[in-house]
């Protein structure tokens, strides 16, 4: 699949987010929607190219134009998301370099981590100053009913290639677990047990806070106004906060990992 770079901008922003703060937000994927998950909750809208092979789509070159525009980068980090997963772009490593050299600002990725597989994408991945993982099942089955991951990856291979990745990344790493409905206890002891085997530096368990898009829109990987989306969209329905707070507690008292929940009372009313 050819770069998609006409009237395409690589860096979007500042974003204020309740998870890293005031960013620049850095996309490597392009105006095309490439990812080798389709998550049923994605801001993005349905996933336009379906994919798990890496390879170049925006050149290094274009983001370092594009990053010049906000200099001085007042901000407090640069963000890898954008269009898709960012670890398919095989000039991930090049982009942090690049990132960190020039604007001095910390840097994180925001991955779901199926390629970690791959040491090269570890490797790329370690450049970073905060790696934030998605997790949102704990069985295959909720793996394919939430996630929909392209056909050729395999579940089995995901908690192993996350563990690898810790032992050896010196950074920041963050746990992101999207609830669609409350777990069940049996649940969340399985997902507390994983989580003290990994041991993370922070867990952010979050539910759905901005609609999801009809279709593909570029429009929302920065907008952080959810209430006056500007493209057809719907929303799915939030856990409540109560049961967010009780697993919250129930992860924090079983780990003693920092544990983070999104601010709830800005959402519509669900009926």
């Amino acid at each position: 699949m050819a770069a998609q770079t006409d009237s395409f901008q690589s860096v979007y922003g500042p974003v204020q987010s309740w998870r890293f703060g005031r960013s620049l937000g850095i996309d490597p994927i392009g105006k095309i929607s490439v990812c080798s998950f389709d998550c049923v909750y994605c801001q993005l809208g349905e996933i336009e190219v379906k994919t798990s092979d890496r390879q170049c789509f925006i050149p290094t070159a274009t983001i370092e134009h594009d990053l010049q525009r906000y200099a001085p980068w007042e901000v407090d980090r640069m963000t890898l998301s954008g269009s898709g997963e960012p670890t398919l772009a095989l000039n991930l490593g090049e982009i942090l370099t690049l990132v960190t050299a020039m604007t001095h600002k910390p840097t994180a990725v925001l991955t779901n981590g199926t390629l970690l597989d791959d040491p090269t994408v570890r490797a790329e991945l370690a450049i970073a100053d905060a790696v934030a993982v998605k997790l949102d099942a704990i069985t295959p089955d909720q793996w394919r009913r939430v996630n929909r991951p392209v056909a050729t990856l395999d579940y089995a291979t995901q908690w192993p290639s996350l563990m690898t990745f810790r032992q050896d990344y010196t950074g920041q790493l963050l746990i992101q677990t999207m609830l669609l409905s409350p777990w069940s206890d049996e649940e969340q002891d399985r997902y507390i047990a994983q989580m003290q085997e990994l041991k993370p530096d922070e867990i952010q368990l979050n539910t759905p806070t901005r609609p999801k898009p009809f279709h593909h829109q570029l429009e929302a990987r920065g907008n952080h106004n959810p209430l006056n989306a500007p493209y057809p969209s719907r929303w799915l329905k939030p856990v409540q906060r109560s049961a967010l707070e009780t697993f919250r507690d129930r992860l924090l008292d079983a780990t003693q990992i920092p544990v983070r929940i999104p601010n709830l009372s800005t959402l519509p009313s669900s009926g």
